[in-house]
């Protein structure tokens, strides 16, 4: 902001000879005195980047043709009016006029900074300061990472500096569109500052490629950056297609062709066909990444892989092959490929492959519809059976007696009752069994 209008100079007096030295130095003293809110002098401070044009401009309200004039830090004077005694031809008069002194000044360096004073000779004289203020942008920006090339989880550290600034640099660090946080240092060197932001990173196969980027935040410069791109190697990702059938059952006597695809940094060197938990039938033919079954039979079911390998790691994807009868027709719900990650590691990343679960689910489907159906002629089996036997009860219901019930009605005593019950009383009248 600009400062207070002082009064400066000597005004008129009068007295005796001896109390004018006195007076010049009360005089002098009160120039330093600053002014109310009345003053006519006006300015404003100015912020320029190093090497630009900065202007400063003196102003004068209600002017009554007093004389302006421009001083340097040093109180040196720059203009006085429209005339530069100052030998510094940066300085060049912009305007002059009775209420507005503007000079500019190019080229600015750090040295430049400081307090210009803005003076108006009138009675008393007033005065009043601008401050230049020079911002300086970094000289340099450079990213440093600590491992030219990384291998998939691995951390790594980039370091990125922004050299002689002032003021002091904010940095900030970007991987792609994402932003990331940093640790950031600041070193002073004079009136220059040097910042340098350390990120570390882990980074895994989807970071290949990627750019990471250190952008900084200076008034003096917009959009200044630099970056670089990351290189990371990773395990095979591994993918196995079927060519034929190419949609269907793989029925006993057809042929069967598989083709394995591997990508990876390096490029896989290395990739072999093998049956899981069990020896590859003689008749199989294989051919680099393909695997051929030219007559498929009941022996050939198992699970096939193919594995590839580079300098990081290996990994695998795995065919699980069901053969069917030359009779069945039903479509299996889920083809025979799946892909089994060698680690949990891998789990994150998810190899590139059709991962699907056997043929064991149309297996499965298939037997229940057969217990369904079964189950159902069960249940009408008990239901037709109810009914046959409710419709007998209903017709042969009515009042039974048996033989052993013989001569119990005119017995004394249970034991009288079971000897009648055998024959013991043949006079007794007979029992007779009414049918309905």
């Amino acid at each position: 902001m600009a400062g207070r209008a002082q009064p400066s100079g000597p005004a008129a007096c009068g007295g005796a000879p001896g109390l004018l030295p006195l007076l010049l130095l009360l005089l002098s003293a009160a120039a330093i005195i600053p002014r109310g809110d009345g003053q006519n002098l006006v300015t404003e401070d100015v912020t320029v980047v190093e090497g630009d044009v900065a202007t400063i401009s003196c102003r004068v309200k209600n002017s009554d043709d007093s004389v302006i004039q421009l001083l340097n830090p040093n109180r040196q004077t720059i203009y006085f009016r429209d005339f530069r005694p100052l030998k510094d031809s940066r300085f060049q008069l912009v305007n002059f006029s009775n209420s507005e002194l503007r000079v500019s000044l190019t080229n600015v360096s750090i040295s430049d900074e400081g307090r210009y004073f803005c003076q108006l000779y009138t009675d008393p004289p007033q005065e009043i300061y601008t401050t230049i203020t020079v911002l300086v942008p970094p000289r340099n920006l450079v990213i440093d990472i600590q491992k030219e090339i990384a291998v998939e989880g691995e951390e790594i550290e980039l370091n990125c500096t922004a050299m002689a600034s002032r003021p002091a640099t904010t940095i900030r660090w970007f991987k792609g569109n994402k932003e990331l946080t940093g640790k950031s240092e600041v070193e002073q060197w004079s009136d220059m500052y040097t910042v340098t932001s350390q990120l570390l990173l882990k980074v895994g196969r989807e970071d290949d490629g990627v750019p990471v980027i250190c952008l900084v935040d200076h008034p003096a410069v917009k959009d200044l950056q630099t970056q670089r791109y990351l290189e990371v190697m990773y395990k095979p990702q591994v993918r196995v297609s079927q060519n034929y059938p190419v949609q269907g059952l793989t029925r006993e006597g057809e042929p069967l062709e598989l083709t394995c695809a591997a990508f990876g940094k390096p490029q896989p060197t290395d990739m072999r066909w093998l049956r899981v938990d069990d020896e590859m039938p003689q008749h199989v033919v294989v051919s680099g990444s393909n695997l051929l079954i030219s007559n498929l039979n009941k022996t050939d079911n198992g699970t096939y892989r193919c594995e590839a390998s580079n300098a990081v790691g290996k990994s695998h994807a795995d065919y699980m092959l069901f053969v069917y009868d030359t009779t069945a027709t039903t479509e299996p719900a889920v083809h025979g490929f799946t892909q089994l990650p060698n680690s949990a590691e891998e789990l994150d990343y998810g190899d590139l492959s059709d991962s699907r679960a056997g043929e064991e689910g149309a297996i499965r489907s298939v037997d229940h519809a057969v217990v369904g159906g079964v189950v159902a002629v069960v249940v009408f089996a008990m239901l037709c059976l109810l009914i046959i036997l409710g419709r007998y009860f209903a017709r042969h219901k009515g009042t039974y007696f048996t033989h052993e019930a013989k001569g119990a009605d005119d017995a004394a005593d249970a034991d009288t009752a079971i000897i009648n019950a055998e024959g013991g009383q043949n006079n007794s009248e007979e029992k007779k069994e009414y049918f309905i």
